[in-house]
């Protein structure tokens, strides 16, 4: 697998490398994973094969790793002394996808590759000239992959779509985390059309994309369950919030809801990030009725466990997640969620108070109606087949399928 960011740092695509790594070796299968070296205290693992980087946020979870050369010849050395590889999966978006791609070439290896990001929204969330930016990004994988890859030529364009078409017509199998990605990478020309791609879950048996869902710890999943209803009490509602604390992914305007709402609640928000001191700025400013805490980082499994007590969820990024794990992972746990992504909310179908637009007054509306029921004991009803569709190991079994498929083309 080669990743855009170590496996160890912050990120849901990161925790789903884990545990799919784990789950494919208890499969039986060797798993290698390739990344940017972390520049911050960092687990090691033999199944790690650190790249050279630099850093490139102030906090320096994340790094950066040159497609170059020189980053081929450490790769193939690092992988000369491991199994010998079948196949690829890049299940990355910008420099370690460009990596992996030439490293499969190199070796006549089939990609997999695992479409975790909304390229132009993620960009236009972040970068100050976003047009500028997708053109140059563009531009540079032209550059990387052109001449170690046969068949990088122009996708045609220079928005994230292009961007995308030409890294998965470079693949022998295209993957998404959930069907209304998949479905938005069909419409923009990124892979042909296949049949349904509706089902939570489902792969295609031909063409189009495969919609492999990110999944969720069987054991870890069967003790948040088996601790979540005692740990669910009656009295204030409790939210939590979680993810990493960047502009896409909108804390703030959910602390500004939570202010503007004036629910009585206790409100949880996990993670960290560059917009932390912001956070606690506007909370330290505002001084809503509702306790807020930061909790900071958290282990998956107490992340679990979390979710598991809570009465909500609270996502409120808009068209930036291309699954939104954590809703999925909280109504596995029989949690609800309040939800601002209509693609997100039509997905996860039962169990959700809708946001009716991206205002924060909107937002808050929901968040008071969410307190509401809750406090009378009369939160909207989660699906109770998610937990099952959802584990890691189902999960595993379907993307075992699609690798098998990918190494006889």
């Amino acid at each position: 697998m080669f990743a855009d960011q170590h496996v160890e740092s912050l990120g849901g695509a990161q925790v789903s490398m884990r545990l799919q790594r784990r789950f494919l070796e208890c499969a039986g299968h060797t798993v290698t994973i390739v990344a940017p070296r972390m520049h911050r205290p960092a687990p090691t693992d033999a199944a790690y094969v650190d790249l050279p980087s630099v850093p490139v946020t102030l906090d320096r979870e994340y790094a950066l790793s040159w497609p170059g050369a020189r980053t081929d010849r450490f790769v193939d050395a690092a992988l000369a002394g491991r199994p010998p590889v079948d196949v690829v999966h890049v299940q990355a978006d910008f420099w370690g996808a460009f990596i992996g791609h030439r490293y499969a070439a190199r070796h006549g290896l089939p990609v997999v590759h695992t479409m975790h990001n909304r390229v132009d929204v993620g960009i236009e969330a972040t970068a100050p000239f976003p047009g500028l930016v997708l053109r140059v990004l563009n531009a540079w994988a032209r550059r990387a992959l052109r001449p170690a890859v046969r068949g990088a030529g122009d996708s045609g364009g220079s928005d994230g779509w292009a961007y995308l078409r030409r890294l998965a017509a470079l693949s022998a199998a295209v993957t998404a985390p959930s069907a209304h990605f998949a479905r938005r990478l069909e419409a923009h020309g990124a892979v042909p059309r296949s049949g349904d791609a509706s089902a939570p879950g489902h792969a295609a048996a031909h063409g189009g994309v495969d919609v492999v869902w990110n999944g969720i710890d069987d054991d870890l999943l069967d003790a948040a369950l088996a601790q979540g209803t005692a740990a669910r009490r009656p009295g204030r509602p409790r939210f939590v919030w979680i993810g990493r604390m960047s502009p896409e992914k909108r804390l703030l305007p959910f602390l500004e809801a939570v202010a503007t709402s004036g629910i009585d609640a206790e409100v949880e928000v996990i993670g960290g990030g560059a917009q932390l001191r912001a956070a606690r700025r506007l909370v330290k400013r505002a001084r809503p009725v509702a306790s807020i805490r930061f909790s900071g980082r958290m282990p998956y499994a107490e992340t679990l466990a979390r979710l598991a007590a809570a009465d909500a969820v609270v996502q409120t990024s808009i068209g930036f997640e291309t699954q939104g794990m954590t809703v999925f992972e909280a109504a596995s746990l029989g949690t609800p969620a309040v939800v601002s992504d209509p693609d997100i909310a039509d997905e996860l179908g039962a169990g959700v108070w809708r946001v009716t637009d991206a205002t924060v007054s909107a937002l808050a509306e929901t968040l008071r109606r969410a307190a509401a029921d809750i406090a009378a004991g009369a939160p909207v009803p989660v699906d109770p087949t998610i937990g099952e569709r959802f584990r890691q190991s189902s999960r595993t079994a379907a993307m075992v399928e699609v690798y098998a498929r990918a190494a006889r083309r």
